[in-house]
């Protein structure tokens, strides 16, 4: 791997600050992020992403390949958690199985959001219909996972109207995928002339509010590390293994769909990227056997870490590799 792009990502501004957060917990610093502002930062991170990917949306159009792309983006949420299942059910009980396979069929807005940093550093162009992409894949993931949980853990008879409706709602409009989305039709409706009105707002301040936000993540990911002990060899392999197959499957699917390089590495991305927020929403309501301690352990303490040091560069080397061919 080119040393250049590793040592680019690690000299980021916001991935030192993560670091930072993490060093502050190992030498037992009391440095701590005060509630409610790590709320406020995921609303202003997802707001402004996914506006701005809704005036890149409001410039190209719903062409031929944004659909396929979209289409792409929609199967990997489902195929990722219902192939996941089989892995994990062969050391793992059904609820915790099934709530570990949703965790890594959804996605992590951050990581997304650190990877586009990364491009915007790098000069590297990106299309605005990957925003898109990154909403669609939150909820597939969660309801593919919840089914299997119900399939497979007999609990098909206690499966009330009313259970599934909660978990519609709760896939399709909770707080992240509601503003996502909504943002993003607000910067397809405003276009050029949104973005110019705010860009003080969505643009000057970005960078720094990252900085704030990933010093947070730091602190909590550094904290979550004790709950890995518990776990045995095969969660761990399995947070840092699967992403790289998913990333895997991603790029061949980028590949064959003609992504550009920027797309290309942007839906590897997602496809490796674990879900800390949505998918432990859902997972309380619709498996509350399932423990949060393992699937949010593994995906904020070992897979978010390992994408925003090690996968970012490694996916763009990769994807750099192939396309420049």
């Amino acid at each position: 791997m080119d040393f250049n792009l590793l040592l680019s990502n690690v000299l980021n501004p916001p991935i030192l600050f993560f670091f930072l957060g993490t060093l502050a917990v190992f030498v037992g610093s009391d440095l701590e992020v005060p509630q409610p502002i790590p709320k406020f930062l995921s609303l202003y991170l997802l707001m402004s992403i996914g506006f701005k990917g809704g005036v890149e949306l409001n410039h190209s159009g719903l062409t031929t390949y944004v659909a396929w792309s979209l289409g792409a983006a929609i199967f990997m949420a489902a195929f990722v958690p219902f192939y996941s299942f089989f892995v994990l059910r062969r050391k793992l009980d059904v609820p915790n199985a099934a709530a570990i396979a949703a965790t890594y069929g959804s996605i992590s807005a951050v990581t997304f959001i650190a990877a586009t940093s990364f491009l915007s550093q790098l000069k590297i162009d990106y299309s605005g219909h990957l925003v898109a992409a990154m909403a669609l894949m939150e909820s597939p993931a969660i309801i593919v996972g919840v089914a299997l949980a119900r399939k497979y853990g007999g609990r098909g008879e206690s499966n009330t109207e009313s259970n599934w409706r909660e978990l519609w709602r709760d896939a399709f409009f909770n707080g992240s995928v509601f503003l996502l989305i909504g943002s993003l039709i607000i910067g397809i409706l405003t276009g050029e002339r949104g973005k110019q009105a705010i860009a003080p707002f969505t643009d000057t301040i970005f960078k720094g509010m990252l900085c704030l936000f990933l010093l947070d993540m730091g602190l909590i990911s550094a904290r979550r590390m004790g709950h890995l002990r518990k776990l045995g060899a095969f969660p761990i392999v399995f947070a840092v293994v699967v992403p790289l197959i998913n990333a895997a499957i991603g790029l061949l699917l980028a590949r064959v769909l003609g992504m550009s390089e920027g797309d290309a590495f942007l839906f590897c991305t997602l496809c490796a990227s674990a879900s800390y927020i949505a998918v432990p929403a859902a997972m309380r309501l619709a498996v509350p056997e399932a423990v949060p301690g393992v699937y949010v352990s593994m995906a904020l303490a070992l897979t978010f870490p390992f994408n925003i040091a090690v996968g970012l560069p490694f996916y763009l080397f990769v994807v750099k590799s192939i396309w420049g061919k």
